[in-house]
């Protein structure tokens, strides 16, 4: 069943002005948190939040101006504190009579508002620019979509007679209880092609926007941190703690959505209407105004009532924290050690054969940062992955298995052209008064894969020595200083960087492994190839997508005496030979312990695990001597 009428969900304001004219014989009755309250309440019933549609996967001609929305998304920008009108004195010019109203969730006014009144309450809120999560992968996309039950209307401005209509004509539309067969297409952005159908007609993809607005779209910069994005941007206009929000946190926000024609006439600079809806507009550059208040049709507003911070987008999990349910994590885990086996099959045939590698590559695919101690980040676990080979496009292929597996990922292929030509860092731009994004610019657990085996001889120029720098402190540190021009700001961050190579990286990395091939080289197209076509079932995928982020998100400690052990290993290790093992060398077997532990669904350090990361650490040191005899000290 259907949560009752839906109301909150289809006329939401209608909730909150409700209470809002309660409250007018009450004035102790803190109606606005009781209204968040409501909200947060209805939320938590079963199923409740699956009715609510989201911006991510329905197209907003779909979506009915003024209902409740969600947004799966990552806080790209913050701009000033605005003003606006709380509370406002309404006038009707036949019977004088005077109705206060409420200014909260709302972008524009209703008519005949009393600018004298005493009753006038100016408030404050905040502006975040926010984006969908940059580089989510297809299969999440899907799933958060096929999991949806909301009912939307599917607006009929297909029929060309109609593209210029505005959303309120819209209103009068009759719910319809059945969904667009096409709704569960994930957004293909402002510039889609039309689509041809099978009976003829020729209707525009439904993520894209109405023709009118699309001669707006090319001269509209959406700031997608990664080239190709598609989907929604949005303005989310904040009300209450906005402190507690960061740039770049991962959020899932409830909202009331306002795509109000009267806000476009802000975006218009010669639209003589804009001062008046906002005295203070009047004080920005046309480059701002046209940032800060872009077409409302392409940049929908969203009035946040409640935010849920993400510590994960893997829509296979519960979204609610591991520890509250323990269900869904006793039966994970009990199956950890038998998914881990399979995994490590598939990454075995995956990596030629290399069974040593493949190890590698699940400890690094599951590894975050979990604390820093100072400026060193604690947990990372970048893996350079040298010897791959050049041919058949092997590190494109090896990407896409591994995009098939994580929620959120980007390939960069490090040619010069690149390095010296992409916007990596975030920079901001004072004349527009926003934070123009780079591709570094991403949402924490994101599996950043960099392909070196692009790089050719040529001249890294100063862009490119500046981007190769980024990639290097954000390895080394967790960090992006993003360019304030006068100044550098840091911004801390969580990326899984792996690194391909043909010889050993010229970034730094935690750990290098280098690939021996078990494949004869004139079987390597053939074998390659195979790769390809040999795709897991989805149930497979789906634990080991489940298995993954699985193990990312469980706590780990090492006891007293184990610690104790440890140390005395170490004392061993050195007696016969200091310089056979360093203090980094120790540093890394405990992350590598660490990672083995999580890796078989255990919280502690048990005296198996490290004695196993010991082998595994001896095995690959053994081979990168062997390497380097054989090829000599190679750069």
């Amino acid at each position: 069943m259907m949560p009752s009428t839906q109301d909150w969900i289809n006329n939401p304001l209608g909730v909150v002005e409700g209470m809002f004219a309660a409250s007018q014989n009450n004035p102790n009755s803190a109606w606005e948190a009781k209204a968040v309250e409501f909200f947060k309440d209805k939320l938590k019933e079963k199923d409740a939040h699956t009715w609510v549609p989201s911006l991510n996967d329905v197209p907003l001609h779909y979506l009915k101006p003024n209902s409740l929305v969600k947004f799966r998304c990552l806080i790209q920008d913050m701009f000033d504190p605005e003003f606006y009108m709380g509370v406002y004195e309404t006038v009707d010019p036949s019977t004088k009579a005077k109705v206060l109203r409420c200014g909260k969730y709302k972008d524009v006014t209703e008519c005949g508002v009393d600018f004298n009144s005493r009753n006038t309450v100016t408030a404050e809120r905040q502006t975040f620019y926010c984006v969908p999560i940059p580089g989510e992968s297809p299969w999440v996309k899907e799933i958060y979509a096929s999991s949806s039950q909301a009912r939307v209307v599917p607006s009929t401005s297909y029929v060309p007679s109609r593209h210029k209509r505005s959303y309120e004509e819209d209103d009068d539309v009759d719910d319809m209880d059945t969904q667009p067969q096409k709704q569960r297409e994930p957004h293909s952005g402002p510039h889609s092609p039309t689509e041809q159908h099978s009976n003829g007609d020729c209707k525009r993809q439904e993520t894209e926007a109405p023709s009118s607005q699309a001669t707006s779209a090319s001269h509209l910069d959406l700031n997608f941190p990664l080239p190709g994005e598609k989907g929604p941007s949005c303005l989310v206009k904040v009300y209450d703690d906005w402190d507690s929000f960061k740039l770049n946190d991962t959020l899932e926000v409830f909202g009331i959505l306002s795509v109000s024609p009267a806000l476009s006439a802000l975006a218009d600079e010669k639209d003589v209407s804009s001062s008046l809806l906002d005295p203070a507009e009047c004080m920005e550059t046309a480059e701002e105004q046209r940032v800060h208040s872009p077409p409302a049709s392409l940049v929908p507003r969203l009035h946040m009532i409640h935010a849920k911070s993400l510590p994960h987008n893997n829509p296979l999990l519960p979204s609610a924290t591991l520890e509250d349910n323990s269900a869904f994590l006793s039966s994970t885990l009990s199956e950890m050690v038998s998914v881990r086996e399979e995994l490590l099959a598939y990454f075995t045939h995956v990596l030629l054969g290399d069974a040593l590698a493949a190890e590698y590559l699940v400890l690094h695919l599951i590894s975050s940062v979990y604390a820093r101690r100072d400026v060193l980040p604690l947990g990372k676990f970048t893996l350079n992955l040298s010897g791959c080979p050049t041919v058949a496009s092997y590190t494109e292929r090896l990407y896409q298995i591994i995009q098939h597996l994580v929620p959120s990922s980007y390939y960069l292929g490090m040619s010069l052209q690149n390095m010296n030509q992409m916007r990596l860092v975030p920079k901001k731009d004072y004349v527009a008064n926003r934070l123009v994004s780079g591709a570094l610019q991403l949402a924490r657990n994101t599996s950043l894969f960099l392909d070196e085996t692009q790089l050719e001889q040529g001249q890294l120029d100063t862009t490119g020595v500046r981007n190769v720098t980024a990639l290097g402190n954000l390895i080394s540190w967790q960090k992006v200083d993003y360019d304030f021009n006068y100044h550098q700001m840091e911004f801390p961050c969580n990326i899984n960087v792996l690194i391909a190579s043909e010889g050993r990286s010229l970034l730094p990395s935690d750990c290098q492994i280098h690939l021996q091939s078990q494949v004869a080289p004139d079987h390597m197209d053939e074998y390659l190839s195979s790769i390809h076509v040999h795709q897991q079932t989805s149930s497979q995928l789906n634990k080991f997508r489940m298995y993954m982020s699985v193990a990312r998100l469980l706590d780990y400690s090492i006891s007293d005496e184990m610690t104790k052990s440890v140390e005395d290993d170490f004392v061993d290790m050195r007696k016969d030979d200091p310089q056979s093992i360093s203090a980094e060398d120790l540093h890394r077997m405990l992350i590598v312990a660490r990672l083995l532990s999580l890796s078989l669904g255990q919280t502690s350090l048990s005296r198996d695990s490290w004695l196993r990361a010991k082998h595994i650490e001896m095995l690959r040191r053994s081979r990168m001597e062997q390497h380097k005899c054989v090829n000599g000290n190679e750069p």
